[in-house]
């Protein structure tokens, strides 16, 4: 791999995470006060498979073979379907500090799974990477918050906790598909079978949007959320996966709390301290690490 494919594809997982960031804060200004949260992620998931086949045919014109249609119908299960409607049925039933602490564990999974399924190599590097990484995400988001994991969020936990490793067996399995495919044909695919799977959960949530009764203020966070955080960071993200291991694109997610923490100073809802100096020293020191180390499976 070309220092010049490195640095874009960090530089792609650096826009990703930041656009991730921004999200919290602005999708809650559509949900659910104008879009129910089933609903939103059909719409998302809708517009983005559109912008998908629309964009393909201006790229490199490819046909899925038959023995990697069960594998796309896989990413577009977990990596579409699975992934968002579990973490927004799991947002309803914890807190929002529980539900972000249980995604630091998404790098550790996709870790995990890529020893397993493709046999990623798992050094000490990585290890220390990821668990500074988590340390610096993890007292970011509780500086200053009750965190409670007990009997009423629960449920609410295991969903979140199933959408990280969905999510994580989505970037590991979607990864052998990018020696052979163009990242917008996959994403195409995907994001077919994706809406498929996401019908029969945000039909009648998508049906009940009162369209006329939207401002232009809250149009426009819906298409930063339609176009910022699902067609371009999803694309984005594949595209970093043609160069990076799994575990290097997953360590990004530790910026979003980074990210999230940012803005909020930026519009004085927050203020600096030294433990989130720390905090996001051990962030940096962890996707440093990470990402520093031999890839074990070539570009």
């Amino acid at each position: 791999m070309t220092n010049g494919k490195a640095i874009r594809s960090h530089f792609f997982l650096f826009l990703v995470n930041f656009i991730y960031g921004a999200n919290f804060l602005i999708a809650k200004m559509v949900m659910p006060a104008y879009i129910l949260p089933t609903g939103f992620i059909l719409l998302r998931v809708l517009v983005t498979t559109l912008l998908f086949f629309a964009l393909a045919p201006f790229f490199k014109r490819e046909k899925a073979e038959r023995k990697d249609i069960f594998l796309l119908i896989c990413c577009g299960l977990s990596g579409v379907a699975i992934n968002q409607i579990l973490f927004f049925k799991g947002l309803a039933l914890t807190t929002p500090i529980n539900a972000s602490i249980i995604m630091t564990a998404t790098p550790i999974l996709v870790l995990i799974a890529a020893a397993v399924f493709i046999k990623e190599k798992v050094t000490s590097k990585k290890i220390i990477g990821i668990l500074l990484g988590a340390c610096g995400a993890v007292f970011l988001l509780a500086l200053g918050k009750t965190i409670s994991f007990n009997s009423d969020t629960f449920r609410g936990d295991i969903y979140v906790f199933l959408n990280a490793l969905s999510y994580g067996i989505f970037l590991v399995i979607v990864k052998p598909l990018m020696s052979k495919y163009h990242p917008l044909n996959i994403m195409k695919w995907v994001f077919l079978a994706g809406f498929f799977f996401v019908i029969p959960f945000g039909y009648e949530e998508f049906g009940a949007i009162q369209w006329q009764q939207i401002p232009s203020s809250i149009w426009l966070a819906i298409l930063y959320v339609v176009i910022g955080t699902t067609c371009i960071a999803y694309l984005l993200n594949t595209i970093a996966l043609q160069t990076m291991d799994p575990s290097i694109v997953s360590i990004y997610i530790y910026l979003q709390p980074l990210v999230a923490t940012m803005f909020a100073l930026f519009y004085n809802q927050d203020h600096l301290s030294f433990l989130k100096i720390v905090s996001a020293l051990l962030i940096f020191a962890g996707v440093y690490l990470v990402s520093s180390g031999k890839k074990s499976i070539p570009a």
